[in-house]
């Protein structure tokens, strides 16, 4: 099976032929292959940038993404490289590269728009990849975040359309680094040094203005959709790695070819994104492996071909019918291989088996509460329920079929003799009518004592003795030693033996129902424990997803305000200056 183990190299996810997207099934083969949790981490940015050789290098190699050394931009759609991570055990980095914004030869920026959107979606880590400063004009380049809320939909509900916030983008949106390259300026602000991430939140900064036209509105529109989407965000700058002449060899060069400082700062963003890049998470916090990975792909490309935006709401929905039928099979299944392993059957008693079941059917239950998520009305928990109910059945029909057929040949064998005996004549003289019955009486004594008769011991016996009814009358008849007062005395006797067998057999089939109806409530009680257990956590995570959304939206809400306010006081202040000088004037 394909694994991110025997992965020489990146392989198309998502192609982006003409402007048409499309699945890459050998692509999705591998990812449904890789059971551990993944680390995603997307690169986007213009063409000839440089995005490739950064994801080159987060993969360990100088080659795998192609870097091209033209003007012409080489990767077409969503590439992928999957491998284990270096820093964290037990998990898979994956590593996406895209194909370059802007690239003229499309001349389609509704594809560019999917593509990054792709890439958010994705991703754990969005990593935005451009050349030299951030200004305006690398602020103008990003509008396409600016377009999310018109690509995404965070839910699908129709009654809820209305209702969509662009603040809950935040609780699901990747972590943000933005890679400057070729950057050649000093990281100074009125004389003073500042951190790449210092720069980063400086130039995230409301442009004086805000608010007084259209104009103005859109130029900080890019501004604030990084500060209210991404939850945390990070700068690195790149200086130039090598002379002009020299970048298209990027590929066969050395480190020690390569500026000394631009080496350094690829290995501080390598070693960033493997410390600090998180386990790709969907809503209610479960952990995405390569199957789901591959589901929220498919979900996603899909929506977009079909003409709709991609919403998180319902590719969760879809993962989860996918993840829930697995719960579902996986609790079976485990059902299914406790009682093949516990069970022996006939049980000696009903509620030997009842217990057993209410054992392996509690463990089932557990297993798939555990890794079932959104299993929305509980639907797919019901036909776990209704699954192991008919199985309880078929193991009780079953048992009652084994503990049958064991006993009547118990029967036969106990009672061969006698039937030989009576074909002998052996019992038809006077007193013959006191031995046989003397006989029965021994040999039901003989098969009571035989063990692992299960729970048909009675009602076996009862209906062989009811075979026996003829034979035994036609003895009591024969036997000349009764009176006809003894014989009517003795067929009553045996009617009230039958009516006191079939008074036993109601009351063993009375203490059976009783026991199948406790269990059930039993059962129902601690279904109902362990589904409001769930649902505690579940709302405890969404709780928390929540509030960090809140808190991030606050704060910047806040910040966001106080800049007004500090730019509505610098624009009064010029408007005064101005007024001044005209009065001089």
């Amino acid at each position: 099976m394909a694994s991110e183990d025997n992965m020489p190299g990146p392989v198309c996810l998502i192609e982006n032929m003409e402007g048409q997207m499309s699945t890459n099934q050998e692509a999705l083969s591998i990812l449904s292959a890789i059971q551990q949790p993944v680390v995603v981490v997307a690169i986007v940015g213009l063409y000839r940038t440089g995005k490739s050789y950064l994801m080159n290098k987060l993969a360990g190699k100088n080659t795998g993404f192609s870097l091209g050394s033209t003007v012409q931009s080489q990767t077409k759609g969503l590439w992928m490289w999957c491998m284990p991570h270096p820093q964290k055990p037990g998990h898979t980095l994956v590593l996406l590269d895209t194909e370059g914004l802007g690239d003229v030869e499309k001349g389609d920026n509704q594809n560019d728009c999917w593509i990054f959107a792709l890439a958010i979606l994705l991703s754990s880590t969005f990593v935005y990849n451009s050349m030299g400063v951030i200004n305006q004009q690398a602020m103008d380049q990003l509008h396409y975040v600016t377009e999310l809320t018109d690509r995404i939909r965070t839910r699908c509900s129709p009654n809820h359309q209305e209702l969509e916030d662009s603040d809950e983008y935040v609780s699901f949106f990747p972590d943000f680094v933005w890679a400057l390259r070729d950057f050649s300026l000093e990281l100074k602000i009125n004389g003073q040094a500042i951190s790449a991430d210092e720069y980063l939140e400086n130039s995230l900064r409301l442009l004086q203005g805000t608010g007084q036209n259209e104009k103005q509105i859109d130029l900080n529109l890019p501004r604030i959709c990084i500060r209210k989407f991404f939850p945390t965000k990070k700068c690195f700058v790149f200086e130039r790695p090598a002379p002009g002449k020299k970048l298209g060899q990027l590929e066969s060069m050395q480190d020690q070819d390569l500026d000394s400082d631009f080496v350094e700062q690829v290995a501080e963003f390598c070693s960033y994104v493997f410390r600090s890049s998180k386990v790709k998470t969907i809503s209610g916090g479960l952990k995405v492996n390569g199957p789901r990975l591959s589901s929220l792909v498919t979900t996603y490309v899909n929506s977009i071909i079909n003409g709709s935006l991609p919403c998180v709401e319902n590719a969760v929905l879809v993962l989860a019918e996918t993840e829930n039928s697995a719960a579902l099979q996986k609790a079976i299944d485990h059902y299914d291989q406790q009682m093949s392993q516990r069970v022996q059957l006939p049980t000696e008693t009903l509620q030997e088996l009842l217990d057993l079941h209410r054992t392996c059917e509690k463990e089932a239950i557990k297993i798939f509460m555990e890794i079932s998520f959104k299993d929305v009305n509980q639907v797919f928990l019901t036909k776990l329920e209704m699954e192991l109910e008919r199985k309880r059945r078929e193991f009780c029909k079953k048992n009652q079929e084994v503990s049958s057929d064991h006993c009547l040949s118990l029967l036969r064998d106990i009672f061969s003799r006698l039937e030989e005996d009576v074909k002998q004549g052996v019992y038809h003289k006077p007193r013959g009518y006191s031995l046989f019955n003397q006989k029965i009486q021994e040999l039901k004594k003989k098969y009571y004592e035989e063990p692992g008769k299960g729970v048909q011991a009675e009602e076996a016996l009862k209906e062989f003795l009811q075979t026996k009814e003829g034979i035994t009358d036609a003895i009591l008849q024969a036997d000349q030693s009764l009176t006809e007062k003894e014989r009517a005395i003795e067929v009553e006797r045996v009617k009230i033996e039958a009516a006191e067998r079939a008074s036993k057999l109601l009351e063993e089939m009375r203490q059976k129902n009783e026991q199948l109806m406790e269990q059930k409530e039993q059962i129902y009680q601690e279904r109902m424990k362990q589904l409001s257990e769930k649902m505690e956590r579940e709302q405890e995570q969404l709780k928390e997803e929540q509030r960090k959304a809140m808190e991030h939206k606050i704060l910047e809400e806040k910040k966001i305000k106080e800049e007004c306010e500090r730019l509505q006081i610098e624009n009064e202040d010029l408007r005064e200056k101005a007024s001044h000088k005209c009065v001089i004037s």
